[in-house]
């Protein structure tokens, strides 16, 4: 009963949030004389703050418009080019300047692991001045109907293979923390069945291959407990009026809550220096506030199925290491991959995938030559500095743009792609 009360807690506070936003906008009306004192700006900040902790965050929007390709600014659209009841792929497709080289394409693989694929948005706008970007636009199965039917692991693997042999050949993916186990696994199966279509590279972003290394809270949790325990714990049925009503799920609020107890002091911290930016009518350090707990507060539903098979086969069993995943009746065998490209990448602090968990996808695909294949692990930067912030657009984006283009299969060599380095100069 809990995902119950947890939507009657949130429709009890519904009244008493409306009128917080009414009295914060009393509170800074520039027509009230209040709005201009410490204990007007201290009032409306209270109220925005209770606001803002209590309210449900929407999906946001990726909000890219546009992109600057050679020094021209240029349209961006965002195109549904397939679709199934769980994803949607999302082209984001740019008005090219006449007469330009086509550039790669970049399938993006993001997270399902409780936030939307817009948490990308950084990873998307640095790459796509030099890229053709697809990305997995998942969606909550709090919205999909019972009727809609079942989604696991297996299932996402079936939908990443059709999603590369939509896009085409020569396609290069990457996988951002959880998709980079299916990601492997999808890449295997192709190799297996020696599909035309496999991808050129793959690029492995702080992905869980082996939480036996360097294991991190996250992934002790998951040995210390039974697959029972998290089903009978966290596994809650979608409450009425939404229309997945009567699928079971694992709630977005639980995943939501364990991160913000990770590092509840960091996110207290936050708050209360929002709190205070406000009060001193610091505008700018307020919206980057808001900006990045309006993306990070807003979390959306898994499949039970797909959420216990996640955590019995990459957290429980480590079946990818060992050579034990199986992919419906099929072996996933990782020695299999000889023609497409290797690269991992690694954050010096991170605390939901440790080091050398991802790198150990060179271990277990020991077939692919010695040339084409790469790890890097970037200093000074946690998970979310792996594919988001300053070092990603600096030191990463660059490295995965380099190995894409040079590991391109056949036609057209891609545009040169500039290096960002420090200061932020281009060369």
């Amino acid at each position: 009963m809990i995902y119950q009360f947890y939507e009657m807690n949130h429709a009890a506070v519904a009244p008493f949030r409306a009128a917080a936003d009414a009295m914060r906008l009393f509170h800074t009306n520039p027509l009230n004389p209040l709005s201009y004192t410490a204990m007007g700006r201290s009032m409306a900040a209270g109220l925005e703050l209770f606001e803002r902790v209590t309210r449900r965050y929407g999906k946001p929007e990726f909000g890219l418009p546009t992109t600057v390709i050679d020094g021209t600014t240029v349209r961006v659209t965002e195109d549904i080019v397939w679709s199934k009841p769980f994803c949607n792929l999302i082209h984001f497709r740019r008005d090219l300047p006449a007469g330009r080289a086509p550039d790669q394409k970049i399938l993006l693989v993001a997270p399902m692991s409780g936030h939307y694929a817009t948490l990308l948005r950084g990873t998307v706008e640095t790459l796509l001045p030099n890229a053709e970007i697809y990305i997995t636009d998942w969606i909550d199965a709090r919205v999909v109907p019972v009727t809609d039917g079942r989604f696991d692991l297996d299932d996402y693997i079936d939908y990443l293979i059709e999603m590369v042999h939509h896009i085409g050949p020569n396609t290069h993916v990457i996988g951002v923390c959880q998709p980079s186990v299916p990601v492997l696994a999808a890449v295997a199966l192709m190799e297996s069945a020696k599909d035309p279509l496999a991808p050129a590279s793959m690029i492995l972003m702080g992905g869980p291959i082996d939480t036996r290394k360097n294991p991190t809270a996250v992934n002790q949790l998951a040995q210390e407990k039974p697959l029972e325990w998290f089903r009978d714990n966290v596994i809650m049925n979608v409450p009425w009026p939404h229309a997945g009503f009567m699928r079971p799920v694992y709630p977005g609020f639980l995943q939501l809550s364990g991160f913000m107890y990770m590092n509840l002091d960091r996110h207290i911290t936050a708050h209360k220096e929002f709190y205070e930016h406000l009060i001193k009518n610091d505008g700018d350090s307020a919206e980057r506030h808001r900006d990045f707990y309006d993306e990070y507060l807003a979390v959306m539903d898994l499949t039970e199925e797909f959420y216990l098979q996640t955590v019995d086969t990459v957290f429980i069993k480590h079946a990818l290491p060992e050579g034990k995943m199986m992919h419906r009746d099929r072996l996933v065998d990782t020695t299999a991959i000889r023609n497409v490209a290797l690269l991992t990448v690694e954050g010096e602090n991170d605390d939901i995938s440790g080091l050398g968990q991802t790198q150990a996808a060179h271990t277990i695909s020991p077939n692919i030559p010695d040339h084409m294949r790469m790890h890097y692990m970037q200093p000074d930067v946690g998970h979310y500095g792996v594919f988001n912030g300053s070092r990603f657009r600096r030191e990463i984006a660059p490295r995965i743009l380099e190995f894409t283009a040079r590991h391109a299969r056949g036609g057209e060599r891609p545009n040169p792609v500039k290096r960002v380095i420090k200061g932020g100069k281009a060369g």
